[in-house]
């Protein structure tokens, strides 16, 4: 998507170098509509420079830092040299990623959506994501759920759920601990097959998180939670050993979570 507004002085932007002279390079801005920028001479490379050949070439993808902006005469000061190498991949990924974004708007709405729509989907998610690859992304990991604060129709929100979901590859993180369960009830077998079930929690688990108890060795479970991020795996790995003791405490016996699995001494 390309942005119809100006950048902010300190933004870092993507460009492509179109003209190179003696004094400096004309860059055309990648993520904005008709917009161009100039890197000085100065603002090229550190150093004394003999030529800006020596340093960038016609049609090539650099990263530059906004200096200044003049809407009045419609000029955009940009520096090369003050962006690190850090910085420059870094804002790489993120423009390549925009890009991803724009081919799965197309997938939700088809390739000739209106100039206007896309604009208005675009804009509710840039304004409450911050970016559309991170507003996709957000509704892959939660859902509808996550785009509820956008004004967005209904039929809007399931496209961009449904291509979300078959499209974005969400990081996630795995996180395992164990429970320690134990019955001395004449019916312990189906006390703790009913703790365990309660551990598995159905409904009560988040569809972004994938739970699995297994088990180890009597009376040790397993529990392993994968999640999009650590607060989520942790909470719901909590939230199942709670769920297990619980029960089986209910029915007379002995729960404990612990994070190490504690083998027992041999006698």
């Amino acid at each position: 998507m390309k942005y119809e507004g100006w950048p902010e002085t300190g933004d870092l932007v993507v460009g492509k170098v179109d003209e190179i002279e003696d004094f400096g390079v004309f860059v055309d801005l990648e993520e904005y509509r008709d917009k161009r920028g100039l890197v000085h001479i100065s603002e090229v490379a550190s150093g004394w420079i003999k030529n800006v050949r020596d340093h960038v070439r016609e049609d090539q993808t650099v990263v530059a830092k906004v200096l200044d902006v003049d809407t009045s005469s419609q000029q955009i000061d940009l520096s090369i040299k003050d962006v690190n190498d850090h910085q420059r991949s870094d804002k790489i990924q993120e423009w390549k990623n925009e890009q991803k974004a724009d081919k799965w708007m197309e997938l939700a709405f088809g390739e000739e959506m209106a100039d206007e729509q896309f604009r208005g989907v675009a804009n509710e998610l840039v304004a409450e994501f911050g970016s559309l690859y991170e507003g996709f992304e957000q509704a892959a990991i939660h859902g509808v759920e996550a785009l509820e604060p956008c004004d967005l129709d209904d039929d809007d929100v399931e496209s961009i759920v449904a291509t979300a979901r078959e499209n974005v590859s969400v990081p996630y993180v795995t996180v395992t601990g164990y429970v320690h369960l134990e019955s001395p009830s004449p019916d312990g077998v189906d006390d703790i097959k009913s703790a365990l079930r309660a551990a598995e929690g159905d409904d009560d688990v988040p569809e972004e998180a994938d739970l699995e108890v297994t088990y180890v060795g009597a009376p040790e479970y397993r529990v392993r939670v994968e999640a999009p991020n650590y607060k989520t795996a942790e909470d719901e790995l909590e939230f199942a050993a709670a769920r297990a003791t619980e029960d089986v405490e209910a029915h007379g016996g002995m729960g404990e979570f612990h994070r190490e699995r504690q083998l027992e001494e041999e006698a």
